[in-house]
């Protein structure tokens, strides 16, 4: 099964509420925390799973050669 994380932040002294609120949210984007738990909701079968990696792999790699494109033609 996945991680368990406890995070914990606690509000500095004098610190606005919203600030404390958007420290913590920072660090859940950070863990990447809310992604999994969207990736979680459903089942996904692992061959579905794999199709989706490679093609997500595959278009990275065509985005970095086109960036290495632009950057060769300057």
């Amino acid at each position: 099964m996945g991680k368990t994380v406890n995070l914990e932040v606690r509000p500095l002294p004098g610190e606005h509420p919203e600030r404390t609120i958007k420290r913590f949210t920072k660090k859940i984007k950070k863990m990447k925390l809310l992604e999994e738990v969207r990736e979680r909701r459903f089942y996904e079968k692992p061959s579905d799973r794999k199709r989706k990696e490679k093609a997500r792999k595959i278009e990275n790699a065509r985005k970095a050669e086109r960036k290495r494109n632009l950057k060769h033609r300057r």
